[in-house]
């Protein structure tokens, strides 16, 4: 089951913003712990994205604590991405970090096949990558915010007023892992990580 996460907080303007940029960190260092010996990680940014400052200082901050390189692409359209994923070859990056984003998660195919390709080990924001082949992912529970919002929804035709509703923020995350994937690019998970997951995907 997915692990519980400190409570909402309600009505605080930039708390999502923190949110946002500290889960990046997260993944970066769940990242770390898959691969140790990886010289160079390899990060894919959206700049359109409106937490991409947040986004940037969050992996340099991260990357300095950790004491790795940190190669940060951005990317904000199919080009850039194939561009981007030509750049990690080059420069023979060891791990793949993909941002949080709408876009990547629409165009999921377009980064997870050649993370597979390159056998980079990839960890990406929701499940949805996993399950159609990524190797690993760390976020929020989409169920879990559709059934935020449909009790928003209920509220509403009930006759509450959406200005006064709080302001909520996913409380669920899920640390999901795909085996079929790690031994497809030659990866042995680590065990505490394996421990650690909500779930693994044979």
């Amino acid at each position: 089951m997915p692990r519980d996460e400190p409570k909402p907080t309600w009505r605080q303007p930039y708390r999502h913003k923190l949110f946002y940029q500290q889960m990046e960190s997260k993944r970066l260092g769940l990242l770390h712990e898959l691969a140790p010996k990886v010289d160079l990680i390899a990060a894919l940014l959206n700049p359109n994205n409106p937490f991409f400052d947040n986004q940037l200082k969050d992996v340099d901050e991260a990357s300095r604590a950790l004491n790795l390189k940190v190669q940060i692409e951005r990317a904000s359209n199919q080009r850039d991405i194939a561009l981007a994923f030509k750049k990690f070859e080059e420069l023979n990056a060891g791990a793949l970090l993909v941002g949080a984003d709408p876009y990547f998660n629409s165009q999921r195919a377009l980064v997870i096949d050649p993370a597979i390709r390159l056998r980079l080990p990839a960890i990406y924001e929701w499940r949805e990558f996993v399950e159609d082949g990524g190797l690993m992912s760390y976020g929020t529970s989409l169920t879990e915010a559709y059934r935020q919002a449909g009790n928003f929804v209920v509220r509403i035709l009930k006759g509450a007023k959406p200005a006064e509703l709080p302001v909520l923020q996913s409380s669920k995350f899920e640390f999901v892992i795909n085996f079929k994937t790690a031994k497809a690019i030659g990866l042995e998970v680590p065990l505490q990580l394996q421990q650690r997951a909500d779930e693994v995907i044979e």
